[in-house]
Order: C-alpha cells, then sequence, then structure tokens
C-alpha cells in the first residue's frame, strides 16, 4: 500500500504529463499549458495573475516553458503558500 506522501508525488508526475502531452510529446509545459494545470487543479486558490507571476519565477532559462524540474520548483512554491494560509484562519 502506497503512502500519502507516494500518492501525493506520483499525482504531480502524472498531473504534469498529462497537461504537458497536450502539445507534441516534448515533456514541457508551455506558459498556456501551466496555467490550464492550475486553472484546472487549484482555481479557488490560485488567481490568473498569480499564476502568470509564478511561470516567470519558474522558467528559469526564460525559455517560455517548463522543464518538470522548474514546474515542480514551482509546486513547491504553492504547497508553501498554502501552508501559510492554512495558518491564517
Amino acid at each position: 500500500m502506497k503512502t500519502d506522501l507516494e500518492l501525493a508525488l506520483e499525482c504531480a508526475v502524472n498531473v504534469y504529463h498529462r497537461y504537458a502531452a497536450r502539445s507534441p510529446m516534448d515533456d514541457y509545459l508551455s506558459r498556456e499549458e501551466f496555467s490550464k494545470l492550475l486553472q484546472d487543479t487549484a482555481k479557488p486558490f490560485l488567481m490568473e495573475a498569480y499564476i502568470q507571476q509564478l511561470f516567470a519565477k519558474a522558467d528559469a532559462n526564460h525559455d517560455g516553458r517548463l522543464k518538470f524540474t522548474e514546474f515542480m520548483t514551482t509546486l513547491c512554491l504553492v504547497a508553501i503558500d498554502a501552508h501559510n494560509r492554512s495558518h491564517q484562519g
């Protein structure tokens, strides 16, 4: 039986691949794919301006797309924000 963390990590990988696969299998997320992913999966938490800000920060090499490591770094930032908000009551 998988642990909660194993399931969460597997889910993150699967969601990334589901949205990255919308364009030819290049294993990257475009700005539009990234925005769609977050709007579909975290809409109550994230506003479009915040999503665009996240993308700009995550796109470390400024190529207009996110590789998996850039996506996971961004996901960690979103998780930190969610954790902080959970303590605000």
